[in-house]
């Protein structure tokens, strides 16, 4: 059965992250492979906010999968920053969803040692494209409430 929102799906959201050792290289410095996962919590929690998870979305045989994705990185993120990843829906059509996101610095974990950067500073900004398909592997229209 396709779930349905309890509430608007909001345009844009944003969730804070401690960025963990794990996620980092031997000099600090967040690895580029743990930015595609930030992005998909800022993505989850909209649709959680409206109460979708994707899980609900897969249980019906909707999937969401990233077509495109753009990161610049502009300054290096570090092990303990706090970051907030900021999600914003930029446009769509019947099959797939647009995503901007910026990856903004709250709370630097190195407390200024060598440091340019300053609370606030967009650390990076990424793009991405989800197209809509079936379990079939098959192209097919998003939900009405969640094409734009």
């Amino acid at each position: 059965m396709l779930p349905s929102p309890t509430s608007p799906i909001p345009a844009e959201g944003r969730i804070s992250l401690r960025v963990r050792y794990c996620e980092c290289d031997p000099m600090g410095v967040a690895h580029h492979a743990a930015y595609a996962p930030w992005l998909e919590i800022g993505r989850t929690e909209i649709l959680r906010d409206c109460g979708v998870t994707y899980a609900d979305l897969e249980r019906a045989g909707v999937f969401l999968v990233i077509v495109k994705l753009e990161i610049r990185y502009r300054r290096p993120i570090y092990y303990d920053d706090l970051i907030e990843v900021r999600t914003r829906v930029t446009g769509g059509s019947k099959v797939k969803i647009e995503h901007e996101y910026d990856l903004a610095l709250l709370e630097d974990g190195r407390h200024g040692e060598r440091s340019q950067r300053h609370t606030g500073d967009i650390l990076a900004a990424a793009s991405t494209t989800l197209a809509c398909i079936g379990a079939e592997g098959r192209i097919q229209p998003l939900p009405d409430w969640l094409a734009r």
